[in-house]
C-alpha cells in the first residue's frame, strides 16, 4: 500500500484550495545531489577528511612501513565516507519533503523533513530576486523581501541564500531548469504588481470613493 506524508494536502505543496482566480505556473523541488554540494558542504567534508587521512599517512610514513602508514590513514577515510553519506541522506530527505511552487499571485514553499512549514511569498512582499545559476543549467534563485516582512534563516535553511541572517533571503535551493524558472517568476511578478490595487474607504460625508 502506497503512503503519503503529504495526503492532507488540498492540492500538492499548498496548506489549502487555491482561490478561483490564483492558479499554479511551476512546481518543483531541490536536487538533493546539489543540494547536498550547495548547501550542505559535502565537498568541503570530503577534502578535510581526505586531508586529515593524507597528514596522518605522512605523519606515519616516518616511523612506519609505508602499507602500514596507509592503513593508519584508513580510519579516516572510512569517517569521511560515513559522514557524507549522513550529508548526503539530510539532502535527499529535504528534497523529499520540499515542493516549490509558483503562481500568478505568489511564491509558496513547503519546507521542512521534520517539522513541516508553507512560506506563502506574496509577488508584493519581493523587492528583487537573484539567480546563482550553474553550468548544469541547475541554480538558486533568492528573493529579496521588502518592508517589514522577516522570516527566520535557521528555520527555513537550507531554503535560503547563505549567510544573508539579518536579513534572510528565502530561496528556491538547486532548482533544474534555473533560467526558465526565473523566468516564469519574472513575468509573473511583473503581471501581478502591474495590476492596479482598489481599496474602498468613507470619505467625510459617508460616502464610498475608490483609492488606489
Amino acid at each position: 500500500m502506497s503512503h503519503d506524508d503529504f495526503n492532507f494536502e488540498p492540492i500538492r505543496g499548498l496548506p489549502e484550495a487555491l482561490p478561483e482566480d490564483e492558479h499554479i505556473l511551476w512546481q518543483g523541488a531541490p536536487d538533493w545531489r546539489r543540494l547536498a554540494r550547495e548547501a550542505l558542504g559535502v565537498r568541503c567534508v570530503m577534502a578535510y577528511f581526505a586531508l586529515l587521512a593524507f597528514w596522518r599517512i605522512a605523519v606515519s610514513s616516518a616511523d612506519f612501513p609505508f602499507g602500514i602508514a596507509l592503513m593508519h590513514g584508513l580510519p579516516f577515510i572510512v569517517s569521511g565516507l560515513i559522514a557524507c553519506a549522513i550529508l548526503y541522506g539530510i539532502a535527499y530527505v529535504q528534497a523529499r519533503s520540499t515542493v516549490y511552487t509558483l503562481t500568478n499571485k505568489r511564491v509558496a514553499m513547503r519546507i521542512g523533513a521534520a517539522l513541516t512549514m508553507t512560506l506563502n511569498l506574496p509577488y508584493t512582499w519581493i523587492g528583487t530576486a537573484r539567480l546563482d545559476l550553474k553550468s548544469s543549467g541547475h541554480g538558486t534563485l533568492a528573493f529579496e523581501l521588502i518592508g517589514d516582512t522577516r522570516i527566520s534563516y535557521l528555520m527555513s535553511w537550507p531554503h535560503v541564500r547563505p549567510w544573508r541572517i539579518a536579513r534572510t533571503q528565502p530561496a528556491l535551493r538547486a532548482i533544474p531548469d534555473a533560467e526558465k524558472v526565473a523566468k516564469i517568476f519574472a513575468e509573473a511578478a511583473e503581471t501581478r504588481i502591474a495590476q492596479p490595487k482598489v481599496e474602498r474607504v468613507e470619505n467625510e460625508g459617508g460616502s464610498a470613493v475608490a483609492a488606489e
